[in-house]
Formats: structure tokens, C-alpha cells, sequence
């Protein structure tokens, strides 16, 4: 049982169903002892405030008491202890006891520099609130005092969870909520403070030091005080035109940094006038690390992003150059997509690539929804490592700084990235004194005591170049080697470097001569390990390790002491690029048989990863699977690459079609589709003995972006028809999901083809329902819920919905249960039944935040807005701000235009045309009139602006935008009206449409 003093005192069972409490002394009751769970409260204190002026009996309080614990049964025991009662409930079960916990926990977050983490734990906990706390009890003096404190806590809260918005850059949506904020509580200086720099950061300043002249003017007439030192502090940074001060967050580093001052501040200064800056440079020589720094002391008020696009190169630098070669040859220069560099920007960003919401939406690229996420966003993107994938960087840079005004990027690379207003900093080796001063701070890590005759180490540095990585890697050797045994051995093995030029080639070679040496003082079978791990694209841990190298701990362990890997926290290594680049040449000098044989054992092992999580996806233990499978997503990438492009299309297809449950879970499969594509290109993938089911996952993926349609147009009738023996009712196949996403996509284009296709598109769907594997029985009430409702029959939908919500339910999948939760509200909104709408959605939101589905949640939002809109219009507009917010966050059109058109509704039923207007023409703007998923809230724009332009007597307008309206409904259903009904709209609204 759950109980809510965040409003009106309730109790709910864990189903929704609310308890009745009975008349207002037993709530009152109820309310006093929850607001301290397991205290005492005395049974004088009780009597003299459940009645307002009463002085209620012994007997009666006693009377109070017993029919309380009737009405609660054995979830809450109400306890007499002493001269009072207690009541013990579990831990969490109580709203307000939960909102501390979740608030306290943002708070946490935001210290720590987790933003994001930060605003998504508080807009958890603020709407927990359903109103005043301990509404209703005014008569209580012991609830004054708790509602006094709870409304305390939430606005700080709410403080908090603003802060965090800003620190994202959403400065453009806090600022009409902070408005109201401040004007109902003009003397909290904190939200004056979070306003002036909101209103600063959209370039507002005059209208932030208003704000504060209006808090000065307050704070001095009620209270007599003077402004704090930190709102004087902000105020000065206003009038000196600086921006408002918002951390930064460059990667966080384990090590001192020696040397560079002068480039540091040459490449800092420059990053604040220019908005593209290119850091050059033979590899090794510390671009990466002085990036990390200017990013670091450069920025001000703006985000940071770090992406490493070293990993996106399978083989290193040489291969990724080649894969990127390819790519260029069918989409020459800038005008190509930069397909690998966009995909690794939104996972740096933490965007998906889809929502968990399926269907037949528009395909639409990685850099659409960059752009879509960055438009309005003050970011510093860091783009490390591009020389791999050069022209793909310069892409991606040049459309971004086009699209995104508040946009800066800086960049790493071996050479420039070629794109107008770049400007270019050539990163040197280190000089003498700076090189001696590094080398000796990375010898006191690994050993006690001097580090060497100063005259010795100035000969190692002066050998190594003065490149920081060697040095590094010199000074690990201090570990088991001293000095002056150094000094020998680096003459002998870089004599090379002393005499190369400075070509790029050549620069290639010295650091090949660095690594070659560190690589020469390994052991045999430490050699060995370290050749084999470069088959690793996105680092490993360690049981992974041991399975494909052939190696064990103490090896691994002793690679990570000597700087050939590093730990990278949580479980996990990896090599640096420089390293693994010179050994997979190793791996290949060794014989074709071990970097076959290797390469093998790694497919093999995310095969084995990917099957055993597959079944675990969709059940209850999901939310420990899916960290581990997106942990190896560059690696799965890598295996399928290797494999497409070896020819081996039974393990591509193996692959691709254990990997597609956690790929199409976590919206990841933009990234699988190229190789499934290149797969179906490349191979009769259909005539793979035993793999049928295998096949329509591969033409599922690689149907999933725009790309892959003609793929799609060629090979769905013989999917499908693989799938149908894969599946064919009375035994389940290997993939559910696979079923589910082929009944869904199938579904929503039969329309186009032979009308045979649609027969077995059903038949499919209807061999599913007695499924021996429960999931995909789940999924095919689901499906036909909708075949259902587009017959007409709303109840035959609500059960057939209602039953895939159990079934997914018992399983414990939350994806699949938030989406039939889903359905099931809007047929009840439909129906005219709010309360159970909204008590749905609430359930399904629970849902989509536990797995983190940004836009799903922002769907759902908007939802519940429509919902609470004709009863409690502010809460609407609190879910529909909320929901713009996250769209905007997830980069996600569709769902910013839902939440838009919610606030047009608003505007216009508050008497605001204009402003209405403007919502839903903007809206309307942002909605794909191809994409049915989009309907209702193209239909409710076109309606809105119909309404709008009738009231002020233009007639012809009118008739357009409802002929529009019914235009876009008639393909749906015979009769407009009813098809406008079940999209919710009200009786006069359908009324109005169909006279015109």
C-alpha cells in the first residue's frame, strides 16, 4: 500500500485502487501519524486536532483508531504505545518520506558535477507533489508545522532541479517558470539568482539586472536587509558583461600537467573568440591531454562533450582510414553523411538513436538528431582523435557550426580538418626543461627515491623527442630498469628517431620505434596478450580478456603496470590507440592462423555475451543486463564489421540477430543497420541453412533508418516469410522481439502491397497468442490490440491490451508493460475516463524512467497533460513544460511539437489566440504529416488554428484548417467523426469539423 500526504491524505493498494478513508476526522487521522512514521504521537494531541475546534473523546479517538486499522487491513499496523498510537509502514511506502530521499539524492548529483542525473532524480521527486501538503488540515497546528517544512523542502527542490536544467543549457524553457517562481516568492534570492543568469545566458542581461534591482528593492522594504554576498557577486559579474559562471565538465584526469603553459593559454584564448579550433600533431605527442586542459579553463558558461573517435576504427588508424576511404567513395567530401562520428556524438551525449515507442515513424540520421538536440545548447564539443576519419569529423563539424548557433568545437587530429574558419595550433614536443620535469613526475609514481642523474634523464628525453607519451611510457620502465640501463637501451632502439624527418610517415615510424621498444621488454606470453587484446574496439574486462586472448589476471595485470593497458574503472581495460595500432600489426606479423583464430574467439564471445542476455532483456533482471551489453557496443560493431566484410554471413547473422534485442531496447540500432545492410548487399543471407529467423532480424535492422528502404522493398516477402516458419504458434522461435518489431513495421505498411500480405501479416499475429513463449504471446495481444480498435471494437482493444500489459507484467519486462500501459490510457482518455488515464500513464512513466527511454517519457508526459487538462490545468501545463524540456534534451521533433501543441491548447483556453497561434504553428512545423504516430497532434494543431480563426471572423480560413483536419483522419476509417472520437477530441470540436 502507498500512502500521500503531498496533497490531500491518501492511501492507494499497489494496484492504483484508492482506499476509502472515510470522512475527514479518520483522513485527518491517517495524516498525523504518517507525517513522522513510527513516532509516537500522544493520544491527547491526536484527539485535540482530527476535529478543527473539537476536543474529541477518549472513546472516540479509540473508535477512529479501530475502524483506521479496518479500513488498512495488514498493510500498515496502527500501534498503541504508551499514551499514544504509532503507525509502521515500509520504508518508502509514505510520498513525502520518498520525496526526501529523491531530493536529497539530486542534491547529491548536482554537487558532484551529474547534472543530468541530477534533473532527472528531482523531477522524480517534485512530481510526487499533488498539491499542499497536508491539504485540508488547516486546524492542525503539528500539520502547519509539517506542511510549512515539506513546502520548504520542495521549493529547494526546485531550486535544484532548475540548476540543473541550466547547467544543460536549457536556459530557454526555465525562464517563463522561474518568472512565476520569483513573483510568488520575491524575497528567495536563490531563484532571483537562477532568473538573472537564465535571462544572461539567452542574451538578456538588461532584463537580469532588473530582476535584481526588483529582489534589492524587496529584500530592503520587508525585511531590511541587503542582497547576499553571492546575489552581489552575480550582479557585479552582470555589469562586467561577463557570462554567468556554469561548471565544466572536462574529463577528469589521474595525472599532473607538466609543461605547455603557453600553448594552454594561446589555445584557451583563441577557443573564446573562434568557434572551431584544430589541435595538429604527430600521435603521442600530448594533443589529447592539452585538449582535455583547454577545455577545462577555456569554457565558461557553456557544457562540455568529450568524444573518443579512436574506437570507431576497428583496426586503428590505418583501418579506420580505410573504412573511411570506402565510405567517401560513395559519398565524396563534405557532402557525405558522417555516419560513425554523429552516432558517437549522441552516445558521448547520452541521446539514443530511437525511442523505445515502435511503429512506422520517419527514419531519421544520427546527425538529425544532433542537430535537433544542439540547436538552442551552449556546448563545447571535443572531437579527439580524428585523423582515422578525417573527412567524416569535417562533416560532422561543418554542419553542426552551421546548425548550432552556440555551438564551438575543438579538435585533435594528425592534420587539419579542412573546413572554413578553422583555425589551426600545431602542438609541439615538450622542450627540455618541461620534458625533464615530466619524466621525474611520472618516476616518483612508480618508484621511491631519486629519479636518476639529472644529465642522464635529460639524454632519455632528449632521445625520446621530447614526445610526452614516450616519456611516460620510459618512466613506467623505472618500475624494474634503472636510468642508466634506460639510457643504453633507448640509444640502440631509437636511433631511427634521431635521424627521421618530420613527414607524416615518418612521425608514424618514431612512434612505432617508441612503442616497439616498451613492446620489446615484454614477456613471451605478456607479447602474446597484448596482440591478441587489440582485437578489442571498446576496451574489456577482464573475464573477456581471458576467454578471447588465452591469457589470465596476472598477465592482464601486469600489461596495466607496465602502460601497455590501463584500467578504466568499472571492471574494465583499454589499450591506447598508439599501442593497439602496433599491435594488431604484431597480431598480423604473427601468422595469419592466430589473428584469424583471435578475431574468431572475439565474434564468438559477444555472440555467447548477447545470447545468454537476450531472454534476461525481457524479463525482470533487464535493468542489470542492458548496462552490460551497451558496455560492448563498439566491440559488437567491430566483430560485425569484420565479419560482413570477411564474408562470413552466418556469424554477421548470428550477430546481428542475438545483439537486436538489447539494439532495439536501448534505441541503438542506427548503428547495426549499415552492416546489416552491407551484410544483405554482400551475401544470399536467405539461403543460410537454419538461420531464417536470423535473416528477417538482419533485414528488420537494416530497414530501421532511412538508408535501408530499397533493402526492405527487396527482401520483405522473404523474410517474412522465414519468420512465419521460425514462428509458426505452436513452438516459439529464438528472437521475440524480432516477432514483435516484424508485426509492428509489417503492420503499419500492408496498405502499400498486395493485399495478401496483410492476411499473413494477421495470421502471424493471431499463430502468436497461445505461444509457448510467453513474451511473444504478451507481444501479439499487443499487436492485435490495434487491428482490434481499427475495427471498431474499443473493448475487444482495451482486453487484448489489458492482457499483454499482465502478461508483460508478470514477466517483468518494463518496456513491453509501458507500452501496452500506454494504450490502455488512451483508450481510457478516449472514453472520457481521466482518473484511470492518467493513473496508467503514471505507471507507464515509472516504467520508461527506469530504463532511462528520454522520449518515451516525454510521449507520456504530454499524455498525462491531456489527461489532467480539463480538470487541472496548471498540472497540464507542468507536463507539458516538462515534456519540452525533455524533448529537447533527447533531440526529439515529435515529441517538442506534442508538448507544444499541449501549451497552444492552454493558451488558447486562457484567452491568449496569439500565443496559441504561435505554439501550434510551431508545432506543426516540427510534426512529419507522414508519420501516423503524429496524427492526433496534427490533427489537434489544424483544429486549434481553425478554432482560432474563426473567432476572429475569418471564414475561409476556418474551412481550410478543418478541411484539413478531415483530410488527414479520412484514410484511417470510414466515418471522420467516429475517427476523431477515438483521437479524443471533444463532441462540440468533431461537431464543428465534420460541418465543414
Amino acid at each position: 500500500m502507498r500512502f500521500g500526504i503531498l496533497g490531500e491524505t491518501r492511501a492507494r493498494h499497489d494496484d492504483g485502487t484508492e482506499v476509502p478513508l472515510g470522512g475527514p476526522a479518520r483522513r485527518a487521522l491517517l495524516a498525523l501519524l504518517l507525517i513522522r512514521p513510527g513516532a509516537v504521537v500522544s493520544a491527547e494531541r491526536l484527539a485535540e486536532e482530527i476535529e478543527p475546534g473539537g476536543n474529541v473523546s477518549a472513546h472516540a479517538l479509540q473508535s477512529q483508531v479501530s475502524r483506521l486499522r479496518t479500513v488498512l487491513g495488514q498493510s500498515a499496523a496502527i500501534e498503541r504505545v504508551g499514551a499514544g498510537y504509532r503507525i509502521v509502514v515500509p520504508d518508502g511506502a509514505v510520498d513525502a518520506a520518498r520525496f526526501e530521499e529523491l531530493a536529497a539524492e539530486g542534491r547529491t548529483a548536482l554537487a558532484e558535477g551529474d547534472p543530468a542525473r541530477a534533473a532527472a532524480v528531482l523531477r522524480r521527486a517534485l512530481q510526487l507533489w499533488r498539491g499542499p501538503a497536508l491539504d485540508g488540515l488547516d486546524g492542525s497546528e503539528t500539520a502547519r508545522a509539517a506542511a510549512g517544512r515539506l513546502e520548504e523542502a520542495r521549493l529547494a527542490a526546485l531550486e535544484d532541479r532548475i540548476e540543473a536544467e541550466l547547467r544543460l543549457g536549457e536556459h530557454r524553457a526555465a525562464v517563463p517558470e522561474l518568472r512565476e517562481l520569483v513573483g510568488r516568492h520575491p524575497l528567495r534570492e536563490r531563484l532571483a539568482g537562477l532568473l538573472m543568469r537564465a535571462l544572461f545566458a539567452q542574451g538578456g542581461q538588461a532584463e537580469a539586472l532588473v530582476v535584481f534591482e526588483e529582489t534589492r528593492r524587496h529584500l530592503a522594504e520587508e525585511l531590511g536587509a541587503d542582497p547576499s554576498a553571492e546575489l552581489l557577486a552575480l550582479h557585479r559579474e552582470l555589469l562586467d558583461t561577463a557570462p554567468a559562471p556554469s561548471p565544466a565538465a572536462p574529463p577528469a584526469q589521474l595525472t599532473s600537467f607538466v609543461g605547455r603553459e603557453e600553448e594552454l593559454a594561446e589555445a584557451a584564448g583563441l577557443l573564446r573568440t573562434a568557434r572551431l579550433v584544430t589541435l595538429i600533431g604527430p600521435g603521442g605527442v600530448g594533443k589529447t591531454r592539452l585538449a582535455v586542459e583547454v577545455a577545462g579553463t577555456a569554457v565558461a558558461g557553456d557544457d562540455v562533450c568529450f568524444v573518443e573517435l579512436a574506437a570507431l576504427g576497428a583496426g586503428g588508424p590505418a583501418a579506420g582510414r580505410a573504412a573511411a576511404g570506402g565510405a567517401r567513395a560513395a559519398q565524396p567530401g563534405l557532402a557525405g553523411q558522417p555516419v560513425q562520428t554523429a552516432q558517437a556524438v549522441l552516445g558521448a551525449l547520452g541521446l539514443r538513436e530511437n525511442g523505445l515507442q515502435m511503429g512506422d515513424g520517419p527514419a531519421r540520421t544520427a546527425l538529425d538528431r544532433l542537430i535537433a538536440a544542439l540547436a538552442d545548447r551552449p556546448l563545447l564539443l571535443v572531437l579527439d582523435n580524428c585523423e582515422h576519419l578525417v573527412d567524416e569529423a569535417a562533416a560532422l563539424a561543418a554542419r553542426l557550426l552551421a546548425a548550432c548557433p552556440r555551438l564551438r568545437v575543438l579538435a585533435t587530429s594528425r592534420e587539419p580538418l579542412g573546413v572554413i574558419g578553422e583555425h589551426v595550433r600545431q602542438v609541439r614536443p615538450l622542450d627540455a626543461a618541461a620534458a625533464v620535469r615530466l619524466f621525474a613526475d611520472r618516476a616518483r609514481a612508480v618508484r621511491r627515491g631519486p629519479t636518476g642523474d639529472p644529465e642522464v634523464v635529460r639524454r632519455i628525453c632528449a632521445a625520446l623527442d621530447g614526445l610526452p607519451l614516450a616519456i611516460e611510457l620510459a618512466a613506467a620502465r623505472l618500475r624494474t630498469l634503472d636510468p642508466e640501463d634506460l639510457a643504453g637501451r633507448l640509444d640502440d632502439l631509437l636511433g631511427i628517431t634521431a635521424r627521421g624527418s618530420r613527414t607524416s610517415a615518418e612521425r608514424h615510424r618514431t612512434m612505432r620505434s617508441v612503442v616497439a621498444w616498451s613492446w620489446d621488454l615484454l614477456t613471451e606470453d605478456e607479447q602474446r596478450a597484448a596482440r591478441r587484446f587489440t582485437v578489442f574496439a571498446g576496451g574489456a574486462t577482464a573475464a573477456s580478456v581471458r576467454a578471447v586472448c588465452g591469457t589470465d589476471t596476472d598477465i592482464l595485470e601486469s600489461l596495466v603496470d607496465k602502460s601497455l593497458v590501463e584500467a578504466v574503472g568499472a571492471g574494465r581495460y583499454r589499450m591506447l590507440e598508439t599501442v593497439r595500432a602496433y599491435g594488431t600489426e604484431r597480431l598480423e606479423a604473427a601468422g595469419g592462423a592466430e589473428a584469424e583464430a583471435t578475431r574468431r574467439a572475439h565474434a564468438r564471445h559477444l555472440l555467447d555475451l548477447h545470447r545468454s542476455a537476450a531472454p534476461h532483456l525481457l524479463r525482470a533482471e533487464q535493468l542489470q543486463w542492458l548496462p552490460r551489453v551497451a558496455a560492448e557496443h563498439d566491440n559488437l560493431l567491430a566483430a560485425l564489421r569484420r565479419s560482413v566484410g570477411a564474408g562470413e554471413a552466418r556469424t554477421a547473422l548470428e550477430l546481428l540477430a542475438a545483439a537486436s534485442t538489447a539494439l532495439w531496447i536501448r534505441g541503438a540500432t542506427a548503428a547495426a543497420a549499415p552492416h546489416a545492410a552491407a551484410l544483405l548487399e554482400a551475401a544470399d543471407a536467405a539461403a543460410v541453412d537454419g538461420l531464417g529467423e536470423e535473416y528477417a532480424a538482419c533485414v528488420l535492422l537494416a530497414a530501421s533508418t532511412a538508408a535501408g528502404r530499397p533493402v526492405w522493398e527487396r527482401h520483405r516477402a522473404a523474410a517474412q516469410e522465414a519468420l512465419a516458419a521460425a514462428w509458426p504458434g505452436e513452438r516459439a522461435g529464438r528472437y521475440p522481439v524480432v516477432l514483435l518489431l516484424w508485426m509492428m513495421r509489417h503492420a503499419g505498411e500492408t496498405g502499400a502491397h498486395d493485399p495478401r500480405d496483410a492476411v499473413a501479416a494477421f495470421e502471424l499475429v493471431s499463430a502468436q497468442r497461445d505461444c509457448p513463449d510467453p513474451w511473444a504471446g504478451a507481444a501479439a495481444r499487443y499487436v492485435s490490440g490495434y487491428a482490434t480498435l481499427g475495427a471498431g471494437d474499443a473493448e475487444g482493444a482495451e482486453q487484448a491490451f489489458d492482457a499483454a500489459a499482465e502478461q508483460f507484467r508478470t514477466l517483468g519486462d518494463r518496456w513491453g508493460t509501458a507500452l501496452a500501459l500506454d494504450a490502455l490510457a488512451g483508450l481510457a482518455g478516449a472514453r472520457g475516463d481521466g482518473a484511470r488515464a492518467i493513473a496508467l500513464t503514471d505507471r507507464a512513466l515509472a516504467l520508461t524512467e527506469e530504463l532511462g527511454a528520454v522520449e518515451d517519457s516525454a510521449d507520456l508526459l504530454v499524455n498525462r497533460g491531456d489527461h489532467r487538462l480539463p480538470h487541472d490545468r496548471a498540472a497540464a501545463r507542468e507536463d507539458y513544460t516538462a515534456a519540452a524540456g525533455l524533448a529537447r534534451a533527447g533531440g526529439s521533433p515529435a515529441a517538442l511539437a506534442a508538448a507544444l501543441r499541449g501549451l497552444g491548447d492552454i493558451a488558447l483556453l486562457e484567452g491568449l489566440p496569439q500565443e496559441a497561434e504561435r505554439l501550434y504553428t510551431d508545432a506543426l512545423e516540427r510534426i512529419d504529416p507522414h508519420w501516423v504516430k503524429s496524427l492526433g497532434n496534427r490533427v489537434r494543431c489544424l483544429v486549434g488554428l481553425g478554432r482560432i480563426a474563426g473567432a476572429r471572423g475569418d471564414r475561409a480560413a476556418a474551412r481550410s484548417y478543418f478541411g484539413r483536419v478531415a483530410e488527414s483522419v479520412a484514410a484511417l476509417g470510414p466515418s471522420v467523426p467516429d475517427t476523431l472520437r477515438m483521437m479524443g477530441l471533444p463532441e462540440e470540436l468533431v461537431t464543428a469539423v465534420s460541418a465543414r
